[in-house]
């Protein structure tokens, strides 16, 4: 069983930054790639970035392109989402997953790739 768990959400001002990891337990490869994905509330979840699963290609919505950065620890089976510059509308519930077809850019931006997704964590920005 795989199990993926999110942590480093939290209430912050505009301006500032977080850090969010998603840990990776079970029998869930390096192989793997590595997205995060947001739903704010009233809306659909969307596509933030992702990572394949050598951490040679990273992919980024365009709305977070430039305060994003997405990465990924192997040995730690982590992925991290750094977030900077960080404003009113990025406040939403992020969600980890990860794919077992490892790449692809087209591929990797659509929720129903992946195979597992962590439970959440809630990311608030105050204006």
């Amino acid at each position: 069983q795989v199990q993926l768990v999110e942590s480093g959400g939290g209430l912050v001002q505009a301006g500032d930054s977080l850090r969010l990891s998603c840990a990776a337990s079970g029998r869930i490869f390096s192989t793997y790639a590595g997205g995060w994905f947001r739903q704010a509330p009233g809306k659909e979840r969307e596509f933030v970035a992702a990572i394949s699963w050598n951490g040679g290609r990273t992919y980024y919505a365009d709305h977070v392109k430039g305060r994003f950065t997405i990465s990924s620890d192997n040995a730690k089976k982590t992925v991290y989402l750094q977030m900077n510059s960080l404003r009113a509308e990025d406040t939403a519930v992020y969600y980890c997953a990860a794919a077992h077809l490892g790449s692809g850019e087209s591929r990797l931006r659509r929720q129903r790739e992946y195979d597992y997704w962590g439970q959440g964590t809630q990311v608030t920005v105050s204006s």
